[in-house]
């Protein structure tokens, strides 16, 4: 298995980024149905819950050349966009990224990286209040896309 560092894992759902900008996230489905290696490991060690992790990828730089967005910005967004709703947690880590913009320009900027864990139960409900941070976030700040990434996982607190 290879493990890469959070920088790395950045750049590589970088690559990403573009494709999922222009698809629709449709796995919420298969999040219902735990992954058979997650089901194994469960079964060794009977740990946890199974939830979802969201990670939402918000780039810092405007399109229109503008000033970047701020640290201070950003956190107002998290306070008036995301914590209304998932007020029990989150994280948020700092990022480099890359990715290919619409006309072919490969863009590197500072980024975020938003986590969210939430009960596979409530997937449905979380859906679309995801999809409206990402797109106050586009609009706010004339952002082509927020890169999104879902995955099954167990969760202990």
């Amino acid at each position: 298995m290879v493990t890469l560092k959070p920088r790395m894992r950045l750049a590589a759902v970088g690559v990403a980024f573009a494709l999922a900008a222009a698809t629709p996230v449709a796995a919420y489905a298969a999040l219902d149905d735990e992954p058979a290696s997650a089901a194994s490991a469960a079964s060794a060690v009977s740990r946890g819950k199974p939830y979802v992790e969201t990670r939402l990828f918000f780039g810092t730089q405007r399109p229109d050349g503008g000033p970047p967005v701020t640290d201070k910005q950003f956190m107002a967004f998290v306070d008036e966009e995301v914590t209304p709703s998932f007020p029990s947690g989150l994280t948020i880590q700092d990022g480099r990224g890359q990715w290919r913009d619409r006309n072919g320009t490969i863009e590197r900027e500072r980024s975020y990286e938003l986590i969210l864990l939430y009960p596979v139960s409530e997937a449905r409900e979380h859906d679309p209040q995801i999809e409206r941070i990402r797109d106050a976030y586009e609009r706010r700040y004339a952002q082509e896309s927020v890169a999104r990434a879902d995955d099954a996982t167990r969760v202990d607190f």
